[in-house]
């Protein structure tokens, strides 16, 4: 028997007795059930979610996101699936829409949306900050880039939200690596600053990595990083990190460094500063 399996389909085929089912089992939504006490994750959570439907719902959004290998994304998030049926169960979000057969596709076992459609639905969906997070991480795990979802713009023009989907398809970049990383860039353009380069190759001329950089302006070798938690509490990381930083001084470039405390007009500030001091002019 599966981990995740129809209580009513058990009984029916002499698995198991109802009392079996009620005592060693956890009911995760009508006639679904866990081994008790089972910690699931989203791709568990997901499975249950579709037989909840009986087959019939397609998983998207943010959790099709992390099934097609997007991080960033709590076990405990809301699985969204394209299905009429309104009356979903705690932990399930349906949506219905038009979703057609060239915008489905099979991961494990579990059917979900495209990495185009799961794009489209992201965008469609979240706020443009949250989309563009979400869209970033997709986009780092599969590759997937704006051109990709143009197409099912197009064919789904005049829904509700695909106007704000296409505004956040065209931000999405497969370099951010992390949400902060996102955050920054987002920053940065919002503020109307020269475009970045997220995880911009540092060489000496050899064109061997030396260092890539969170964002960076490789014209006026100006960086900005963000240094997550694991760069004050692991000691080994936060040397390799002052090793790194006095490396790239030496090869000309200006290293802001961002933490979770600063202000966004404080870090906005010390980014223009530092650009304007290698020559750039605001219009």
């Amino acid at each position: 028997m599966t981990a995740i399996f129809s209580g009513s389909r058990a009984m029916v085929s002499g698995q198991l007795t109802r009392h079996q089912l009620r005592t060693r089992f956890e009911a995760v939504h009508p006639d679904v059930y866990v081994a008790e006490f089972a910690e699931l994750t989203l791709a568990d959570r997901a499975r249950a979610a579709q037989l909840w439907s009986k087959g019939r719902g397609v998983v998207a959004g943010v959790a099709a996101s992390a099934l097609h290998g997007a991080r960033w994304v709590d076990d405990d998030t809301p699985v969204e699936l394209i299905w009429r049926n309104q009356h979903a169960p705690r932990g399930v979000i349906t949506r219905n829409e038009r979703i057609r057969d060239d915008e489905v596709t099979t991961v494990d076992g579990v059917t979900l949306t495209t990495t185009a459609r799961t794009a489209l639905d992201l965008g469609t969906h979240l706020d443009r900050d949250d989309a563009v997070t979400r869209l970033d991480a997709l986009a780092h795990a599969t590759g997937i880039s704006a051109a990709d979802v143009e197409p099912l713009l197009v064919r789904h023009r005049g829904a509700r939200g695909v106007r704000r989907a296409r505004d956040a398809i065209a931000l999405m970049d497969a370099g951010g690596t992390s949400p902060k990383e996102t955050w920054l860039r987002l920053l940065v353009l919002d503020a109307g600053l020269p475009i970045p380069r997220p995880q911009l190759m540092v060489h000496n001329g050899d064109h061997y990595p030396l260092a890539y950089l969170d964002l960076g302006w490789e014209r006026y070798r100006v960086a900005a990083e963000y240094d997550g938690d694991q760069h004050r509490k692991d000691r080994k990381q936060y040397l390799k990190d002052i090793s790194r930083l006095r490396m790239l001084e030496r090869l000309g470039w200006t290293v802001v460094r961002v933490v979770a405390e600063d202000h966004p007009l404080d870090v906005l500030g010390r980014i223009r500063t530092a650009l304007t001091d290698r020559g750039y002019r605001e219009a």
